[in-house]
């Protein structure tokens, strides 16, 4: 039995093309949900972990892969604050600011960050390796001020440990 072909969709003059593998992962997802529009994240995640960000023209092919509309895509992607509809840095530090870690410092935290990365929210270093982002719960209450860098969560986190914390980052 032959390969299926990757899925080309373009816009606006942009190509994207599905990968085979994240098809056959995003279609494997799809076996779990009775309704596909449950898998509309880990889709998403699927690709984003390929590409760092989910490109416009992903959304049309995992709409695609999951025989959803694309605007049904377009609207988990934008919700789902974990999904990067931009490219961002080798690094997503994403700094808590809910009321708990507000309460904890977070402004010296983040104004700490801020400095020493010479970028503010929504912003990526020069270098490309990271991108500073606020997320308003990381579920750390208790360890707050909270920051999570990739998959890492930490606190609670001083200004002074800023330095450090990001040199465990190349």
């Amino acid at each position: 039995m032959t390969e299926p072909a990757a899925t080309t969709i373009a816009t606006d003059g942009d190509g994207f093309v599905l990968d085979p593998e994240d098809r056959r992962a995003i279609e494997q997802e799809r076996t779990h949900f009775e309704q596909p529009q449950a898998a509309c994240i880990e889709a998403l995640k699927i690709v984003q972990h390929r590409h760092g960000w989910v490109p416009d023209g992903a959304i049309l092919a995992v709409a695609e892969a999951l025989g959803i509309a694309p605007a049904e895509v377009e609207g988990v992607a934008t919700f789902y604050s974990l999904i990067f509809r931009q490219p961002v840095g080798r690094h997503v530090i994403l700094v808590c600011d809910s009321s708990s870690c507000f309460l904890s410092d977070y402004e010296a935290l983040r104004d700490a960050l801020s400095a020493h990365l010479g970028v503010g929210f929504g912003q990526t270093t020069e270098d490309g390796r990271f991108t500073l982002l606020p997320v308003c719960c990381l579920g750390a209450c208790d360890r707050g001020p909270a920051l999570m860098i990739d998959d890492h969560t930490y606190g609670p986190v001083t200004p002074q440990d800023v330095v450090t914390l990001l040199e465990g980052y190349p």
